[in-house]
């Protein structure tokens, strides 16, 4: 898993590739908290075009950024989800806790 972070105006997106699972748990932490704690950012989006996998520690991590977000007045968006991962997305109902956006 590769996960790189660029902040533009307000919004933040964390863009991710390969296996989500909780392997990546400590350095996805690593990536949203420093947003979290910023006040410039608004927005956190996550990017996920190019993870081909993920499982529910990865839901829990969702999960609890969304939780932190939300205590810090921030929004959170899923972005340009596909295949796999948006059919668990969708097994788990995730479309009524966040904002998902496909391209297309």
């Amino acid at each position: 898993m590769a996960i790189s972070v660029q902040i533009h105006d307000n919004v933040a997106r964390i863009s991710m590739s390969g296996r989500f699972d909780f392997q990546v748990h400590r350095e996805f932490k690593d990536a949203y908290t420093p947003l979290i704690d910023n006040a410039a950012v608004r927005e956190i989006e996550v990017e996920m075009a190019r993870v081909d996998y993920l499982d529910s520690s990865a839901l829990g991590m969702l999960m609890l950024l969304n939780e932190r977000a939300k205590g810090a007045n921030k929004a959170v968006a899923l972005l340009n989800t596909s295949g796999v991962v948006s059919q668990v997305l969708e097994v788990a109902n995730f479309s009524r806790i966040f904002n998902i956006r496909n391209a297309g």
